[in-house]
């Protein structure tokens, strides 16, 4: 008995439903039809938009282009509450997908934006916290200074300052031999690329957490410059204590000079954030934070750039190359720095924002 009752419910189902599918369709189609002339217009700006071809497009069209998008946005509305077919839904989201990249998007692309970025902007950006700089150029030397004098005074010093993975049989009482074969140059570079990767994780993590400290008015950025750099220091005194100051400090500059400058502007990039928060002059807090954190994102994107830079010299030309070649390639690339973030585009004006 319940067999036949079931097949003839499903009987009826099937029968009910046929109308309403072709009633929905029915609806679809008019739809689409008041529509799409709209739809097609703007389909045909659009292309001729991402083909580049500006110049056939009217001023009626250009005019017409936000107006016929937001009807296109108007009718995806429509089209999602009624339940429209899958592919008028799927045309529409499309066309307005296109359409509001042409109306609100970037007005440029990745490489545009790249090639006015380090054609000018990052070093604008850069000369504009010269301040901030300078304050963290001197902490640096002073931690520096501060890391020698402390273990030339005290050796127990170095223990305290130099971490663990530097104190292997770098340590002091070392013989010249011992600290030399730590300079040496290696015969390969086998596994370079994954030392490389180690050392820029490091490095980056250092100039963030510089950067990052800097929303308490650049205090604890500046205690982890003078930490840092007396590490720094208290190593110089080891090497020159047995008289590797030379070999020391062409071994270090091969990758230091970028390391180190990419570091300080990390450091400045965070005290310029805590600075203008501190001393916001005329605008409010908020707005004089924002504002030196637009500035210092764009120092921080040229500080990763040259930890990338720093990561290949310490991994193959620092562990290769000669002590001569290292000082050359170590001074040549703190000229480069110089020359780029202080002097190229010197006479041009950023943009209005």
């Amino acid at each position: 008995m319940k067999a036949p009752s079931l097949n003839i419910f499903k009987r009826k189902q099937e029968m009910a439903t046929a109308p309403d599918i072709e009633a929905a369709t029915l609806r679809s189609d008019r739809f689409r039809l008041q529509r799409e002339n709209e739809w097609r217009r703007l389909e045909e700006i659009l292309d001729r938009l991402e083909s580049g071809r500006l110049r056939k497009l009217s001023d009626d069209d250009v005019l017409a282009l936000p107006a016929l998008y937001r009807m296109a946005a108007s009718s995806l509305a429509v089209a999602r509450e009624t339940s429209l077919d899958a592919s008028t839904l799927g045309y529409l989201e499309t066309l307005v997908q296109r359409a509001w990249f042409q109306v609100y998007g970037p007005r440029q692309g990745l490489t545009s934006w790249m090639r006015k970025f380090f054609g000018g902007q990052l070093s604008q950006s850069i000369r504009e916290i010269w301040l901030d700089i300078c304050v963290a150029l001197f902490v640096m030397i002073m931690g520096t200074i501060t890391g020698w004098i402390l273990v030339s005074r005290n050796v127990e010093w170095y223990y305290s300052l130099v971490p663990t993975q530097f104190t292997d049989t770098r340590v002091p009482g070392a013989s010249r031999e011992i600290l030399l074969e730590s300079l040496k140059v290696e015969d390969s570079a086998q596994g370079m690329s994954a030392f490389a990767a180690q050392l820029f994780s490091n490095n980056a993590g250092v100039a963030i957490l510089a950067f990052a400290l800097g929303f308490a008015f650049g205090i604890p950025s500046l205690m982890l410059l003078v930490h840092n750099m007396a590490v720094l220091g208290a190593m110089m005194w080891l090497y020159a204590s047995v008289g590797l100051h030379w070999e020391f400090a062409a071994w270090l500059s091969v990758h230091g000079t970028t390391e180190l400058f990419a570091i300080l502007l990390a450091g400045a990039a965070g005290m310029h954030i805590g600075r203008k928060m501190a001393f916001p002059g005329k605008k409010s807090i908020m707005a004089a934070a924002a504002k030196g954190g637009q500035r210092a994102a764009q120092v921080m994107i040229g500080v990763v750039t040259m930890l990338i830079f720093a990561a290949v010299l310490e991994a193959f030309p620092r562990q290769l190359a000669g002590t001569e070649a290292r000082a050359i390639i170590g001074v040549f690339m703190l000229l480069f720095w110089l020359a780029y973030f202080f002097g190229y585009g010197l006479g041009r004006k950023r943009p209005a924002s």
